[in-house]
């Protein structure tokens, strides 16, 4: 049994290992706001078998001068993706959707007719609940994509602030714009992948269908009340005044389009209670079956190459409603950086879980320029875990 002075010796040791990595890591906070146009961040890290965890937050969280804190609510963008993949897959487990069955066995034909039509052939038939999870269906994002001579949706928003519905959506989608594959064999090898919000839009269409609830009261029967999330919201839902979310900026821009993001479906909540949605998930406890965890964190399909900087490209790979990153070995040659799955959002927003360190990281730095930090700053923050 060690003694008395050798244990007092180790608890010191520990405690200056903690401080140092504590250090390393705020350095890197202040290194991320000193990024152009990062007006706030707020970063969380913590170690499932609860050895360490650290919570750093920085700059003004709106223009009025309020400082970011680790408990001030964000937008979290397409983070939600996780959510609403986590929410149908428990659907699956109930028997209330098959994953194989195609979307129009849960959504009517007044909505989805005609949604693919590609060079003459109408594919919507095909596209199951499996391909709009993994973005395998081909559709158009009718968010981001544009029309030729058009300005795209969310360029539109920015500039006047709206509500839209899913209708609206899918009729840009029907009579806008193309699809860019038709629905990828499954059984395929490998498979076209390419990211678009219509998708989610569908799968969120098809959860209230088969519950018979909003969204936000599916979410909060599948989700909230199962993992006590007090914090996590989808904009305008509650019955009282919402807390503000920290402000999004477009460069020197902060946009202000509560319409929009209430139209959108993503979710507001705090790293907190991201990083306790993501520890359940991870560990298995927000499923009944262990296979539904190895099916959302599998079928894994790269993207191509992609210089459009909000669109994911390689070497980025997605699964069904869930990312999976790693910095290749000619990118990183001296350190090799941990891998990460989870997912990322147009903001800048992120929520991730490293395999190889048993950690998880939630954040954001709400730029919508900066849809790429996450993948060239988290690595970092884990490295300095990792040494």
């Amino acid at each position: 049994m060690p003694s008395q002075d050798h244990q007092e010796s180790m608890s010191a040791n520990k405690l200056a290992n903690e401080t140092a990595v504590t250090e390393r890591l705020q350095e890197r906070l202040q290194q991320l706001v000193a990024a152009k146009h990062i007006h706030h961040a707020v970063v969380a890290i913590e170690k499932l078998d609860n050895s360490f965890r650290w919570v750093g937050a920085t700059g003004e969280a709106h223009p009025d001068g309020t400082p970011m804190t680790q408990d001030t609510p964000i937008w979290i963008a397409s983070v939600t993706k996780l959510y609403i993949a986590s929410a149908i897959h428990k659907l699956h487990e109930r028997n209330l959707v098959d994953l194989k069955q195609p979307m129009s066995a849960y959504l009517p034909q007044s909505l989805i007719g005609g949604l693919h039509r590609l060079d003459g052939v109408d594919h919507t038939e095909q596209i199951t609940l499996q391909h709009l999870l993994g973005h395998l269906s081909g559709l158009p994002d009718y968010l981001e994509d544009r029309a030729r001579g058009e300005s795209s949706l969310i360029e539109r928003l920015i500039e006047q602030d709206a509500l839209f519905t899913l209708e609206d959506g899918l009729e840009i989608v029907r009579h806008k714009l193309t699809p860019h594959f038709p629905p990828q064999p499954l059984a395929a090898r490998r498979k076209k992948v390419r990211y678009s919000d219509t998708n989610y839009q569908l799968l969120m269409a098809i959860i209230e269908a088969v519950t018979g609830q909003p969204i936000h009261q599916a979410f909060k029967a599948l989700l909230y009340e199962p993992l006590q999330l007090r914090h996590t919201f989808h904009p305008g839902s509650l019955d009282g005044p919402e807390p503000r979310a920290a402000t999004t900026w477009l460069d020197q821009q902060p946009l202000d389009f509560p319409l929009a993001m209430r139209s959108a479906g993503d979710l507001v909540s705090t790293v907190d209670e991201m990083l306790t949605f993501m520890r359940h998930l991870v560990q298995g406890n927000l499923f009944e079956q262990p296979e539904t965890l190895a099916h959302m964190m599998g079928n894994w399909n790269s993207f191509g190459f992609n210089l459009n900087p909000t669109q994911p490209g390689w070497p980025i790979q997605y699964g069904q409603g869930m990312m999976r990153f790693y910095t290749p070995r000619f990118l990183s040659p001296f350190r090799s950086a941990p891998g990460l799955v989870g997912h990322t959002g147009f903001c800048g927003s992120w929520l991730f879980y490293s395999p190889e360190l048993n950690a998880l990281t939630a954040g954001t730095v709400n730029q919508a320029t900066a849809a790429a930090v996450p993948f060239r700053s988290i690595p970092g923050f884990l490295q300095v875990l990792a040494a």
